[in-house]
């Protein structure tokens, strides 16, 4: 199994190309609820701008908090295209709104990102964030292109059908935006291994090494931030052709922008399909996870916490980690260990979130009453005795997953294990 990490990591991206390409076309078959299609959706959307994102965060080390405006111009521009073909002018085909969006954030980058990207670091996060809210409050000034606090609908249903394609029903929408999702991942694939890739890279590493070559930093960091720009316009396009609506509050907000931080760095913005996994993730958690528990964003803050402490490097660090598990063989010397803390870590956080409904709950057992259900089984908030099992649960947990962290430690120490000198 050793020899088999060289010839994967060769072939890394077309395996996971071929991958993600068969999930997005099983996924309408396996999942045909409509709320199932519309998340897939999102998602197609969210991997296109996660990604552009990464291309600051992961390849520039570039920390931008205003992202979000160029993915809602992206939006607003396939807006306006699209009204403007329903009622009879330039019949502009749908699968290429999305590039006028992508042109739109395109040009906004290229004027924003001149005078952002001549700074680094906290300068430039802090410009970033006064651009977007500047873009923010502007929109509010113009409803008659933003439509101020209501926002602008839409129809993507207009002129005749392309090949019996009408992009009426939601397959096609979602058939749409997966194309796209994979054109724009092997784009932004391809655009890692370009000179300019690399140049990016070490401009998030040392810029006065690449000064004193002969590049100037500013200007790479500066095509780099257009490209994001560019990519950040196709999924609000998308997202836009999707939603069939559009609002400035929402597109241009602080918090939209802070999603794809958080997310683009849960998912791991080391790796390029980090990115991916977090714009999953944040489908789960807006759209799943916010409607099964009032007390989503604790959860949210609780794991973002964690990661940053246990896992820097993100989900997609824990599973590349996993894997190097599975494929070195560590997996004989402490596998058992690692089931055990599994195991310990399932009871804490069993115990820790029983605790935390329990709480949330008591806030309104006025009108809810006191009984609710946590994974088919019924807790009372004023029953004494669920709340000390749900403490001791949590704190029985943790107390297993250090001593079972401690074990592995300790044999990983004592035991050499050759490294391999091939990435995943």
């Amino acid at each position: 199994m050793v020899l088999s990490l060289p010839l994967f990591a060769r072939y890394r991206a077309w395996v996971g190309g071929a991958v993600l390409a068969l999930l997005a076309l099983a996924w309408p078959w396996y999942f045909q609820s409509s709320l199932a299609l519309s998340m897939g959706s999102q998602m197609g959307t969210l991997i296109i701008i996660c990604l552009s994102y990464n291309i600051l965060l992961g390849q520039g080390g570039m920390l931008s908090f205003g992202h979000a405006v160029y993915t809602g111009l992206g939006a607003f521009m396939a807006v306006h295209v699209m009204n403007a073909a329903s009622q009879g002018g330039p019949l502009v085909p749908l699968v290429l709104v999305p590039l006028l969006g992508g042109l739109a954030g395109l040009v906004c980058a290229a004027v924003l990102g001149f005078a952002a990207t001549r700074q680094s670091a906290t300068v430039f996060s802090m410009i970033t964030l006064g651009l977007g809210e500047l873009v923010a409050a502007v929109a509010l000034m113009f409803p008659a292109w933003f439509g101020g606090e209501s926002g602008i609908s839409s129809n993507r249903v207009y002129g005749a059908p392309w090949w019996g394609i009408t992009f009426g029903p939601a397959l096609e929408v979602y058939y749409l935006i997966a194309a796209y999702a994979l054109l724009c991942t092997l784009a932004m694939w391809g655009l890692t291994q370009t000179p300019l890739g690399r140049m990016l890279n070490a401009v998030r590493d040392n810029p006065e090494r690449v000064a004193f070559i002969g590049y100037n930093p500013q200007r790479v960091r500066h095509i780099a931030f257009i490209m994001a720009g560019f990519f950040a316009g196709i999924g609000g396009a998308l997202a836009a052709i999707h939603l069939e609506m559009v609002t400035a509050a929402d597109s241009f907000s602080m918090a939209r922008s802070g999603h794809y931080l958080l997310f683009t760095f849960l998912g791991g913005a080391a790796f390029f399909a980090g990115p991916i996994v977090g714009a999953v993730l944040m489908v789960l958690t807006l759209v799943w996870w916010s409607e099964l528990s009032a007390a989503w964003l604790l959860y949210l803050g609780l794991v973002f916490m964690g990661v940053v402490m246990l896992a820097p490097g993100g989900l997609a660090a824990v599973l590349v980690a996993g894997w190097r598990w599975l494929v070195l063989g560590q997996w004989r010397l402490c596998g058992r260990w690692h089931v055990l803390q599994a195991l310990a870590g399932l009871l804490a956080l069993l115990g820790g979130c029983a605790f935390i409904e329990l709480a949330y709950h008591w806030q309104q057992q006025a009108t809810l009453g006191p009984q609710l259900q946590f994974f088919g089984v019924a807790l009372y908030t004023n029953r004494l005795s669920h709340w000390m099992v749900a403490v001791g649960c949590c704190l029985c947990g943790l107390g297993g997953w250090m001593l079972c962290r401690g074990r592995v430690a300790r044999v990983l120490h004592t035991v050499s294990i050759k490294p391999s000198t091939s990435t995943v």
